[in-house]
Order: structure tokens, then sequence, then C-alpha cells
């Protein structure tokens, strides 16, 4: 008798499909993996994954093959960062016989700094999304996102008052379409050069003189935040494209103040 393993079996997926209808995106959805993720300076940082993955599925397929997708996620052979989402990408429309589909990873990316006068060394999270696309017309795209967490205070607070300025967290993401290697780290600088003054997880006393008074020192309303950072990205010849958002959370009302500015500088 044959072992259960050796029999032979129906490969239902790849059956012929009489309805003649395309699928634009067939795949797994929220897949979680232990994953690698290399840094701007060549080291290895430990995450957890969450990925989307996505082929197209020709009208005359019944299905596409959901178990490879999570063996090829699995099997991932080097460090998350740009180049290697491109190899990933080639590999699953490969593994999968299909030519366009869509890759989606989001993690949590750590980042260690040391507060401005101490040196006290603390973790601050930001938010990434990796996300690839490839078609037959449009080619391969890339675009990373970032989330970066930084303070900003308020110019009209601040002018007239006769003492202090009302300030707020917020939250900058810069989604860049890009053609070379932009690193999440050279996002987050952008965000935190151009803030009233950047975040940290450990601050002394003598740092917290320092981020109060670098705050009030710059000011910024969230549309000074996205206008400045989109100068940067417009200087950026690796960004072909970008979205900046600000959200900030504010301190005197029970809302936010949002601004975005959104680019495709290939069709300017």
């Amino acid at each position: 008798m044959n072992a259960p393993e050796k029999l032979p079996l129906a490969d239902v997926q790849a059956a012929v499909d009489r309805r003649e209808l395309a699928i634009d995106r067939v795949g797994v959805r929220g897949l979680l993996q232990p994953m690698p993720v290399l840094t701007a300076g060549g080291e290895i940082l430990n995450t957890v994954v969450r990925a989307d993955m996505y082929v197209a599925l020709s009208a005359a397929v019944k299905g596409t093959h959901m178990s490879r997708f999570v063996e090829i996620l699995r099997d991932q052979p080097e460090p998350i960062g740009a180049g290697a989402v491109h190899r990933l990408m080639e590999r699953m429309l490969d593994r999968l016989d299909a030519d366009a589909g869509h890759v989606e990873l989001r993690f949590p990316y750590f980042i260690t700094k040391r507060a401005p006068m101490s040196g006290a060394a603390s973790v601050l999270d930001h938010d990434v999304v990796i996300r690839a696309t490839c078609s037959p017309d449009n080619g391969c795209q890339l675009t990373l996102t970032v989330t970066t967490p930084v303070t900003s205070l308020c110019p009209c607070s601040k002018e007239i008052s006769d003492y202090g300025a009302h300030n707020q967290r917020s939250h900058i993401t810069i989604a860049a379409r890009v053609d070379g290697d932009l690193w999440i780290e050279d996002l987050v600088r952008i965000a935190e050069d151009e803030a009233s003054c950047e975040v940290f997880g450990v601050l002394k006393r003598a740092d917290e003189k320092w981020v109060t008074e670098r705050a009030y020192d710059n000011p910024k309303f969230v549309e000074d935040l996205v206008r400045d950072i989109a100068l940067r990205l417009d200087r950026d010849d690796r960004v072909l494209s970008y979205t900046v958002e600000s959200e900030n959370f504010e301190s005197i009302h029970n809302h936010s103040a949002y601004a975005l500015i959104e680019r495709d500088k290939q069709a300017a």
C-alpha cells in the first residue's frame, strides 16, 4: 500500500477556468514572519514583518498556489532592503508563473539614539512599509514609506503669547518612490531635521532643557513641516515621486492638524 503522501492528488488550482475573468491580485495578506532588515550602516536588525503578497492570475487558470507565497517568504535568503525586495518579487513571479505582482512588507524599525546633552541611549520605533509592484506595462516600482515621530511648536502661539508656546508630538509620513539606495534612516533624518525638534526615548534634565529650547527656537506650522520636507525631497535624485504628510496631535484641541503634499517629479 502506498503511503498517503505518495498518492497522486488532483491539482485543482491548475484546472482551466471557463468564466474568462482575469484576477488583478490574488495571494496572501497579513502573513507574519520574523525577519532581519539591513540598516544603512550594514548591520542587521531583527524585526517582525507583516507581508501582503499577490500575483495577477490569468483568466484561464482557476487558482493560484497559496502555500508558495509562504514558502517564498520563509526561504528569503537575505535581509530585507530595497534590492532584496526586488529579488523577492522576481522569485515570486517566477515561482507562480505570473507576469505581474505586488509585495508589501510592513514592520517596526528601531533606531538607537543618544540624548543631545547627556548622551543617554534609547531606542525609537518607526513604522515602515516597503512596497514593490511589477507589471508588463510599468515595470517594477518600489516605494519606501516611513513614519517618524517628531515635535512641532506653533509659531502663532509663540508670537502672541507673553511666555510659552503650545507644542505637540507629530507624525511625519514620507512615501518615496525610489531609484537608488535610499535608506530608512535617510527619510527619518529628513523628517527630524525639518521638525521643530526630534524626540527621544530617554531624556535627562539637561536634555529636556535642550529639546524644549530647540523647539521654541524653531517653530513650525503643519504647513511648514510638509513644505520644508518636500523641498528636501525635490533635491534628492533618488526620489522619483513622493507623498509627505504630517499629522500634529494638538495639545490645545481635541483634534489633529494635518497637511499633505504629493508630487510626481517625473511628470513635472
